[in-house]
């Protein structure tokens, strides 16, 4: 057995990677708290263009207000109804959310679409996740009923198929006691590793439930999701979607395809509205 010393250090390092959404999104407390703006708007109510209300879904450490600042006024400007929910919280962990079992999340979610949808009318929604919020939703979908509530699935650097975190989490076998401890602590990271018990529920019997439209919206530089190809999914009405075939220039990572790229958030928008969808290129960042 391996000192404490050295496998503290793998545990800080698996946490430092799977933390740096948090590190790069994270905004002071009152601002975590402060009201949305433009959207979880209750009286709103879908147009005719746009029927179908908009769900958005963090990602591990995130919460409903900080990974939606700049793509959540992006829709709404577009003329949407926008909502967006906190889940997988632990108890005494304030602010950063995501971290409970997954199949709990799924079913945070599964009520949270129906209060949505009680509340405009509409008889479906869409949903678009970033990382953990990308992959989530597929367990409501595919266990939780929620396949004939939802018309399309967005996912921007979702982790479909876990994450080898660059190859570290193959590390944990050397390091007896790591994978209890961070399950113990941390049940929804453990969820998230390739090969873990929820990955493989989550995939058997295919990636994809019949009636749901799917993207994914993946970057090659991705070095929280990796191998970025594991986000793809498989099956029909799925399209998957590399950033950098659509901008060669673009070099965003795991956490700014969710935060502050617009050529993401553009490709997103014609998955919700494929009728009128527009050609994401580079000049998309100015639209």
């Amino acid at each position: 057995m391996l000192p404490w010393k050295s496998w503290k250090r793998l545990l800080g390092s698996l946490a430092a990677l799977m933390l740096a959404g948090a590190a790069l999104t994270a905004v002071p407390a009152q601002a975590a708290t402060a009201p949305s703006s433009g959207w979880n708007n209750w009286d709103c109510k879908p147009s005719a263009a746009h029927p179908r209300p908009v769900v958005l879904v963090h990602g591990t450490f995130g919460n409903s207000v900080d990974n939606w600042l700049g793509f959540a006024p992006y829709l709404v400007h577009r003329g949407y109804c926008v909502y967006s929910l906190d889940y997988g919280q632990l108890p005494g962990v304030p602010f950063f959310n995501g971290l409970g079992p997954i199949d709990r999340s799924a079913g945070q979610l599964a009520a949270f679409v129906d209060r949505v949808l009680a509340s405009t009318g509409a008889p479906e929604a869409d949903l678009v996740g970033h990382s953990q919020g990308g992959m989530m939703p597929r367990w409501y979908l595919k266990y939780l009923g929620g396949a004939g509530k939802v018309n399309a699935l967005v996912g921007l650097a979702p982790d479909n198929h876990g994450t080898t975190l660059l190859g570290l989490t193959k590390l944990l076998p050397y390091f007896p006691g790591a994978e209890d401890l961070i399950s113990a602590a941390t049940p929804g990271l453990a969820d998230q590793i390739a090969g873990s018990a929820f990955e493989k529920k989550l995939n058997e019997g295919g990636d994809t439930v019949p009636g749901v439209k799917y993207t994914v919206i993946a970057t090659r530089y991705d070095e929280v999701v990796t191998p970025y190809q594991s986000q793809f999914l498989n099956g029909p009405d799925v399209r998957n979607v590399l950033l950098q075939d659509l901008c060669p220039l673009d070099l965003s990572e795991h956490v700014a395809i969710g935060l502050t790229d617009r050529i993401a958030w553009h490709e997103a928008l014609n998955a919700l509205d494929p009728a009128h969808a527009e050609r994401t290129t580079c000049a998309s960042v100015f639209e």
